[in-house]
């Protein structure tokens, strides 16, 4: 076999069962291995920025890496900021990125790019190949390496051309990641902190606490039990929510609201989550959110069994997890589209066992109050602040868990990035219901000249956060990628529009009027 041949028997062989492509002529060998090797599936996406955001949303619902195929050092720089998201979310992402055979690299030629250090901006690990009979290896030790314990990572397999027509390839197998049991001597010492300090001491839930049903019930019964505080970090790559659950609020983003929420805490108790910081410098506020002088202790770091260690601080403690009293759903909304009437159309329609993706931006953040009242879901927000997450992660939610409903709350800004990816939902008809929050502005841009204490006097300034003239017309766009759409201008016609897309269990774009 060839190298190519030897790259997809491994990542067959090592659990890659799918790959997001958007190839170029150095990855042609590659292509063709995909076709005629059985094993991994291959969707396409027209902007290298849907394949990596696509491969996000995929290990968050999988559970384990996608590959990407990517085309040279510009074609993975054109995908580099969702893998800035993906590695903020912790997500396992195998990227093979095609690159120039070994001997034309030492010429200029127009394509040529420094890949090995774009590549290292933003992977764990990054390697390339040399040989044919290299690839396979190589393939196994990049499928081991986007995993870190309980949390993934970033490797990027930069491969040749000549490596991959190549003769002589052998195929291997990832070794298997075990995740890590975090050392349980501290336990005994945050257990006796939660109980003398109660109030003034927080939980704070990230990475297997936030994402783990179960884990977010033993939190809230050491909460329950103990007096301290609990909550979540603000942004989350999985957090479940709805009826049944336990309500754990997030520290909020903005930073006047969140030092308001953790005043009085002097003890903050890390499960699988970081020190809170904020999310920009501003003038006058501090960077970290907790008070000064607070101890900060953890209990389990993200690539540890943050639910396991959970488990061990309730047994110390000597509690168990009690069940949750349903919150009734709210009723249909009627009138103006606002905040809140948008917050109860989505909790009243969203249908069980969906997957909420979280890129609505300013309209979006009014939306967890009404949620506890919705359905079961999972809520999948982005992560590492670049735009243009949204829609690729709802392809690769959708493909990571077949079969259940996915929403994508968008803003219209954040949605023009990776509008490509609504083609993709189209050719693989997913089950994906866009809602486009169209404020035909940079809304989130205006709050934050407030925030860092700049004022705008003239034209020039607003034209630059503003989305009209001419107004986007979602509809159109949407259609345009083989996607039906409608526009509302009430709570009435979103109900309506939420519920037909639902029912259609195929791609369906709404455009809400702002």
């Amino acid at each position: 076999m060839n190298g190519a041949e030897s790259l997809v028997h491994t990542l067959a062989a090592s659990g890659v069962e799918l790959c997001f492509a958007n190839p170029g002529t150095s990855e042609m060998h590659f292509v063709a291995a995909l076709d005629r090797i059985p094993g991994v599936r291959c969707v396409l996406g027209l902007f290298e920025g849907v394949v990596t955001g696509a491969a996000d949303g995929y290990w968050r619902m999988a559970g384990k890496p996608a590959a990407t195929l990517l085309h040279l050092g510009p074609g993975f720089g054109n995908g580099l900021a969702n893998l800035h998201n993906a590695g903020k979310a912790r997500s396992g992402i195998v990227n093979v990125v095609g690159d120039h055979g070994l001997e034309h690299m030492r010429f200029e030629s127009p394509l040529k790019s420094d890949a090995l250090a774009i590549a290292g901006s933003v992977s764990h690990w990054v390697r390339s190949c040399q040989a044919a009979d290299e690839v396979g290896a190589d393939a196994a030790a990049a499928v081991r390496a986007a995993r870190d314990g309980a949390v993934g990572r970033i490797a990027t397999l930069i491969l040749p051309a000549d490596t991959a027509w190549g003769a002589g390839g052998r195929a291997a197998v990832a070794a298997a990641a075990a995740v890590p049991n975090v050392p349980r001597d501290a336990v005994p010492a945050i257990a006796r902190q939660l109980r003398e300090r109660g109030p003034k001491a927080l939980l704070l839930l990230g990475a297997g606490g936030s994402a783990s049903a179960p884990a977010q019930q033993l939190a809230a019964a050491i909460a329950a039990h103990t007096g301290c505080r609990l909550m979540a970090e603000f942004y989350n790559a999985r957090m479940p929510g709805g009826r049944g659950r336990p309500r754990i609020g997030r520290i909020p983003y903005a930073v006047d609201a969140a030092l308001a929420q953790l005043a009085g805490i002097d003890t903050l108790v890390l499960a699988g989550a970081a020190d809170p910081i904020g999310f920009f410098a501003y003038p006058g506020k501090p960077s970290r959110m907790a008070p000064a002088g607070t101890a900060l202790l953890t209990l389990a770091a993200p690539q540890h069994d943050v639910p396991g260690t959970l488990q061990a601080l309730a047994d110390e403690l000597g509690v168990k997890p009690a069940a949750v009293a349903d919150t009734p759903p709210p009723a249909a909304p009627s009138g103006a589209l606002t905040p809140e009437s948008i917050a109860a159309a989505i909790a009243h329609t969203l249908p069980e066992q969906a997957v909420v993706i979280d890129e609505g931006v300013t309209t979006g953040r009014g939306l967890a109050g009404a949620m506890g009242g919705a359905a079961p879901h999972d809520w999948l927000a982005v992560m590492g602040g670049a735009i243009g997450w949204g829609l690729p992660g709802a392809v690769g939610a959708a493909l990571g868990a077949p079969g259940r409903p996915v929403l994508a709350l968008e803003g219209d800004g954040s949605a023009m990035y990776t509008l490509q990816a609504l083609w993709t939902m189209a050719r693989e008809q997913l089950p994906v219901v866009v809602l486009v929050f169209a404020n035909r502005a940079y809304r989130i841009l205006q709050g934050e000249l407030q925030g860092v204490g700049a004022t705008v006097s003239g034209d020039k300034a607003r034209a630059m956060l503003s989305l009209d003239q001419p107004a986007l017309d979602w509809v159109s766009l949407a259609r345009g990628h083989g996607v039906p759409g409608v526009r509302v201008e009430s709570a009435e016609t979103l109900v309506k529009a939420l519920r037909d897309g639902f029912a259609s269990r195929a791609p369906w774009l709404v455009e809400v009027a702002l």
